[in-house]
């Protein structure tokens, strides 16, 4: 990266790191249960909800209990469940129209990332009815309130519950972009564990990685306060007692701690940002579907290592809020003490070393499109452009075709 871009990339994430303490971030509610969602609904005189969702939700059943709640509140619901593991444009145009047709005064996003992000996305072509989507790609492009929103997670990973985030596809293009606005923090979020219970082991162990890479990523970025540092350390911490667990016996209690943690170090990105493990995660994802929790799994280690020692202290930290390091050690040796405990959670979970499909020719337009997302918004580190970040293409390939 050439000294002058260099240059404009901290001077702008130096004024955001200056302005968060005056930014409207803000909490949703937290509930317990779905059962005590209509009762949030009635106090704001909402008696038409739109559940946005996916298709294997439905086929759980684990829209049922909410689905009766709000009958019995008398509050009717319609659903849009084609929802895509990578929210489309697509599904944002066919949810609103179906929002707008049954004149619909609220939002329930239910399920993974993709489900609440797509509800997110459709409360911002709501609130900018005249805005088409891809342009509110990046920071405060929504500004207007949308309709009320409510998050249940069914995985316990993305934090979508929590962040100014929501993360589309143009199924067209292949590209991922991220919207960003306080208004999209929805109003009220459930930690209801019994929702994670269905949730199939690998994404157990894919949504967790994603936790832990919004943790992790927080950290060690250049744009910290007090409150996220604390909120990525105690995510950390409850990530490596918890994840196995709820991977391996699908323990409840292990689960929730999961909750609580993908939504602290979704507290912790949302004004902290992420990095280069992101930006790279999502053009995998955009370009050939790849799961997101899953590249960022495979991906974080390299990452890590490529940073180097800018990070070793920070990773020292981690390190001792893990349990995997002593405070009498050196940097460096806790720091690749910390990447050698991700390796090695990631291989008792299952999750392979590579990512499958990547295509040597596509590397140079992924690479580019990471670099636009990154650069100048993400607080990483070391800076790179896209020239650099090809690497990490290359090195998760798993076809020697690719490297």
């Amino acid at each position: 990266m050439n000294f002058f871009y260099r240059l404009y990339c901290r001077a702008f994430q130096t004024a955001f790191r200056l302005a968060i303490p005056f930014l409207p971030y803000r909490d949703p509610k937290v509930l317990g249960s779905v059962e005590e969602i209509p009762a949030e609904l009635t106090k704001r005189n909402i008696s038409r909800v739109l559940i946005v969702s996916d298709r294997k939700i439905s086929m759980l059943g684990l829209l049922e209990p909410l689905k009766h709640a709000l009958l019995a509140a008398g509050i009717e619901y319609f659903l849009y469940d084609r929802t895509f593991e990578n929210p489309t444009v697509d599904n944002v145009e066919q949810a609103r129209e179906t929002y707008l047709q049954n004149r619909c005064g609220g939002l329930i996003g239910f399920g993974g990332g993709s489900a609440i992000d797509c509800a997110k996305a459709v409360g911002a072509r709501l609130a900018r009815p005249r805005k088409p989507v891809e342009k509110m790609r990046g920071i405060l492009k929504v500004i207007l309130r949308i309709p009320f929103l409510v998050a249940v997670p069914t995985t316990a990973g993305t934090g979508s519950e929590i962040t100014l985030a929501a993360v589309i596809t143009d199924a067209y293009t292949g590209y991922k972009f991220p919207i960003n606005d306080f208004s999209l923090i929805p109003r009220v979020a459930v930690l209801d564990p019994k929702n994670t219970a269905t949730l199939p082991k690998f994404m157990t162990a894919a949504t967790g990685m994603d936790a832990l890479t919004h943790a992790v990523e927080a950290y060690i970025g250049c744009s910290t306060t007090a409150s996220t540092r604390a909120d990525a350390l105690k995510a950390v911490k409850l990530i490596f007692e918890n994840l196995e667990n709820a991977y391996t016996l699908g323990d409840e209690c292990a689960r929730a701690h999961m909750l609580t943690a993908a939504f602290l170090a979704g507290r912790a990105f949302s004004k902290s940002y992420v990095g280069y493990v992101h930006a790279v995660a999502h053009s995998l994802g955009g370009q050939y579907n790849i799961p997101h929790g899953f590249a960022n799994a495979v991906l974080l280690p390299r990452v890590l290592e490529a940073y180097g020692s800018a990070v070793y202290k920070k990773l020292h930290r981690l390190a001792v809020a893990a349990g995997i390091s002593q405070k009498e050690q050196s940097d460096s040796v806790a720091a690749l003490e910390f990447i050698s405990a991700i390796r090695t959670l990631n291989r008792r979970m299952g999750i392979q070393e590579s990512i499958p499909g990547i295509r040597k020719e596509d590397i140079p337009e992924l690479a580019r499109r990471a670099s636009r997302e990154a650069n100048p918004l993400y607080p990483v580190p070391v800076l790179m452009d896209a020239k650099e970040l090809e690497k990490f293409y290359r090195d998760v390939a798993d076809s020697e075709d690719a490297k």
